[in-house]
């Protein structure tokens, strides 16, 4: 077999980039937890000991950090003052826990698959599944982290009102159910934004369920919103105004009895709400850097969810034709793309 050197060279130098990103991974975790990034936000311009003595950390991992930092164009120096910078950008992505670019959440997300490892390569060869509960609770707080920025930045302000009369029916008070919620961020998010609502959560995941009740209560919205232990295919009430998956419909054992047990509780001139990860139909429309962060995610959580309660596996490349198999088996008749951000599909279905 022979060989080009110049794209061996080429590949060469991809992957001392993911190595160096892969590396990096635990030294982002670090500035989020110890506030690393939030100080540099606050601060302008730090020295590493400045940056030490008001994290109160050690001046010497801090300089070996900002150098990794800087290495990666997380953060910037000066060589003449010795100071180094988050940039405002920088800053918005990982020192804002409001701003809809956050980023430290994912960091989370890989540490936690990262621990599965083991449990995942064991399944390659038995084609096992690993239920969501069996990961590092670390996926579960990642996971929120990871996705609540992006419902802050769309959920109210896009999605809702690309759905059809859907806001109105909110801002005048309905009747709502988020199946698969997880630790609520969407719930939330939508109680906050709708307060003549009324919402239920659902998830199968207690651990999950019992965050969401502590972020209603944190959010002052828990005299409207309840979280309930129910799986999407059995979750309790009628005549919801709206159903809502976010996220999660890909990764079910049973993802056309849940289209099913929608159709059974919703209200006949309800709709049903599907945000799912950005995909194309073919596997070439997905080979991108979002394609590779979704079919790497798809591999250690989604489809190992789906198998471990002997699911069709989806997995979170699913892609709109396939998902619109899924809704139209449950007895939905009307399904359309609402909108679309480079990372979701939000599709709306009918009775």
């Amino acid at each position: 077999m022979s060989v080009d050197e110049a794209k061996l060279h080429e590949f060469l130098g991809k992957a001392v980039g993911d190595i160096g990103a892969g590396m990096s991974v635990a030294l982002v975790l670090i500035g989020d937890k110890l506030g690393l990034y939030k100080a540099m936000a606050q601060a302008g311009p730090v020295t590493p000991a400045e940056l030490a003595r008001r994290t109160g950390t050690a001046e010497r991992y801090v300089r070996e950090w900002l150098a990794n930092q800087a290495a990666g164009g997380y953060v910037t120096y000066e060589p003449g003052s010795g100071r180094y910078t988050l940039p405002a950008e920088q800053a918005l992505a990982l020192a804002d826990e409001t701003s809809p670019v956050f980023l430290p959440g994912a960091f989370q997300l890989i540490a936690a698959v990262l621990k599965a490892e083991p449990r995942i390569m064991e399944n390659f060869r038995t084609g096992a599944g690993m239920d969501w509960g069996d990961h590092d609770p670390g996926l579960f707080a990642g996971t929120e982290r990871f996705f609540r920025p992006n419902y802050l930045g769309h959920l109210v302000s896009e999605w809702i009102p690309a759905l059809g009369g859907v806001g109105e029916k909110l801002r005048r008070g309905a009747k709502v159910a988020d199946v698969g919620c997880g630790c609520g961020a969407s719930t939330v998010l939508l109680a906050q934004a709708y307060p003549s609502s009324r919402f239920v959560g659902f998830d199968y995941h207690r651990p999950s369920i019992e965050v969401a009740r502590q972020r209603a209560q944190e959010a002052g919205v828990a005299g409207r919103v309840t979280f309930e232990v129910a799986r999407s295919t059995d979750y309790p009430g009628r005549g919801y105004d709206l159903v809502a998956h976010f996220d999660c419909l890909h990764d079910m054992g049973d993802p056309v009895g849940a289209a099913r047990h929608v159709r059974e509780t919703l209200d006949p001139d309800g709709t049903w709400m599907i945000v799912e990860p950005f995909a194309g139909d073919r596997v070439e429309e997905n080979l991108n850097p979002v394609g590779r962060v979704f079919y790497a995610a798809s591999t250690m959580v989604c489809v190992p969810a789906s198998l471990a309660q002997n699911g069709p596996a989806l997995g979170a490349q699913a892609g709109e034709a396939r998902l619109r198999e899924v809704v139209t088996a449950g007895g939905f008749t009307r399904f359309r793309r609402a909108t679309q951000t480079p990372f979701n599909l939000v599709l709306e279905a009918r009775p």
